[in-house]
C-alpha cells in the first residue's frame, strides 16, 4: 500500500502544483539568504585570520556557500518543473529525469540536515583554533619591525577594544610574554637588565598589559603596569579593581560572538531543510498523480498521489534487495573475468 496516499483530480493538482510552485520561488530566496550567511560568515573570519591557528574554520562558510548556491539551483529547476506540470506536453519532456532528480533532493536535503550539525558542533574545534592562534598573535605582538607580523599589534588591540576582552584566556597572559619590543628597551637600565637576567628564555616580562585592555569605564585613570603592586599606585588594590581592566579572555568572547552565529545560522539551515523536504515531497506528489492518471488523455481525470509507491518498510526492503543483486553481480562479474585470465 502506498505512503500517505491522496486522490486528486484536476482542480486538486492545478492547486497543488501552484502551491508548490508558489514554495520552490520561496525556497530560492531562503537558498540565497544561505548563500549570504556563509559569505558573511567567511568575511567575518577572514577579517581575524591572522588570531587564527589554520584554515580548517573556513571549512563551514565554504560548506554554506556551496549548499546555498546547490540550493538556488535545484528550487529554481524544481519551480521549473512544477510551472511545467500544468502543460502534459512541457511535462513531458522532464518526466524521464524526475526520478533521478526526486532522488537527488532527497540526497541533498541529507545533506542540509548534516549541515546544520556542523553548525552547533563546529564551536569545539574553533574554540582550540582561536586559543593557539591568540596565543601566536600575543608572541607577536611586539614585532612591529618584522615583515609578516607588523599589523599584528594592531589587529590585536582593535580586537581586545571591540571585545571588552584583553589576554587569551585572561589579563594574566600578558605577564607570561614579552610584549614591549626591544626597541623600546633601554638595555643599560638596571631595571631592565634585571627582568630579563631573572627570565630564563631572556624575556623582558612585566605585570602589565597593553592599553587595549583598559576599561573606560572605570573611574580612575588605566592602571596597566605593575597592576600587582599596590604600593606603586595611590589607594589601590589589584583584587579589588574590577572595572580597571577587562577581566574576560579573548577566546571566550570570540568563541560567544563566532558561536551565536553560527546557532542562529544551523538554525536557519534547520528550517530550509524542512522547507526543502516541503517541496520535495510536493513535486512527489505532482509525479505520482500526473503518473497515475485514469484516463492519461483526458487531464481533467481522477488520479492517485503519494510519497512513497510502498511502506517505508517494503521501500527499505526493496532497496536493500537491489544492492545485494549488484553486489552480487560485481561478484559474478570479477569471477568471470578471473577465470577468462586463467584460461587464456
Amino acid at each position: 500500500m502506498a505512503l500517505m496516499m491522496v486522490k486528486f483530480d484536476l482542480k486538486k493538482r492545478v492547486k497543488l502544483a501552484q502551491t508548490v510552485w508558489f514554495m520552490y520561488w520561496f525556497a530560492v530566496m531562503a537558498s540565497v539568504l544561505l548563500f549570504s550567511m556563509g559569505l558573511f560568515f567567511k568575511i567575518e573570519l577572514r577579517k581575524r585570520s591572522e588570531l587564527m591557528d589554520n584554515n580548517e574554520s573556513h571549512f563551514l562558510p565554504n560548506l554554506l556557500i556551496l549548499m546555498g548556491l546547490i540550493a538556488c539551483a535545484l528550487n529554481g529547476v524544481g519551480g521549473k518543473i512544477c510551472y511545467d506540470s500544468l502543460d502534459p506536453n512541457k511535462f513531458a519532456k522532464w518526466k524521464p529525469m524526475l526520478k533521478t532528480f526526486l532522488v537527488f533532493c532527497v540526497g541533498f536535503n541529507a545533506l542540509l540536515l548534516v549541515t546544520a550539525l556542523l553548525c552547533f558542533l563546529m564551536r569545539i574545534p574553533l574554540q582550540f583554533t582561536l586559543a593557539e592562534g591568540l596565543k601566536n598573535g600575543m608572541r607577536y605582538y611586539k614585532d612591529t619591525d618584522t615583515p609578516g607580523r607588523c599589523y599584528m599589534k594592531r589587529t590585536l588591540d582593535l580586537m581586545q577594544m571591540e571585545f571588552r576582552c584583553c589576554g587569551n584566556d585572561n589579563y594574566r597572559d600578558w605577564f607570561e610574554i614579552q610584549w614591549v619590543s626591544n626597541r623600546y628597551l633601554d638595555f643599560t637600565a638596571k631595571e631592565v637588565k634585571d627582568r630579563i637576567g631573572s627570565n630564563v628564555d631572556g624575556q623582558y616580562l612585566m605585570d602589565g598589559v597593553p592599553f587595549s585592555c583598559c576599561n573606560p569605564g572605570s573611574p580612575r585613570p588605566c592602571i596597566q603596569i605593575q597592576m600587582t603592586n599596590n604600593s606603586a599606585h595611590y589607594s589601590y588594590d589589584h583584587y579589588t579593581e574590577e572595572l580597571n581592566i577587562w577581566r574576560r579572555g579573548c577566546r571566550d568572547a570570540l568563541l560567544s560572538y563566532y558561536g551565536g552565529m553560527m546557532n542562529t545560522i544551523g538554525a536557519l539551515v534547520v528550517l530550509i531543510t524542512m522547507l526543502e523536504v516541503a517541496v520535495t515531497i510536493g513535486l512527489q506528489y505532482i509525479d505520482s498523480s500526473l503518473s497515475t492518471l485514469v484516463n492519461p488523455e483526458d487531464p481533467e481525470s481522477e488520479s492517485e498521489g503519494w510519497v512513497l509507491e510502498k511502506t517505508v518498510k517494503e521501500t527499505f526492503t526493496d532497496i536493500m534487495a537491489k544492492m545485494k543483486s549488484l553486489t552480487k553481480g560485481g561478484k559474478v562479474e570479477e569471477s568471470g573475468e578471473a577465470a577468462v585470465e586463467t584460461v587464456s
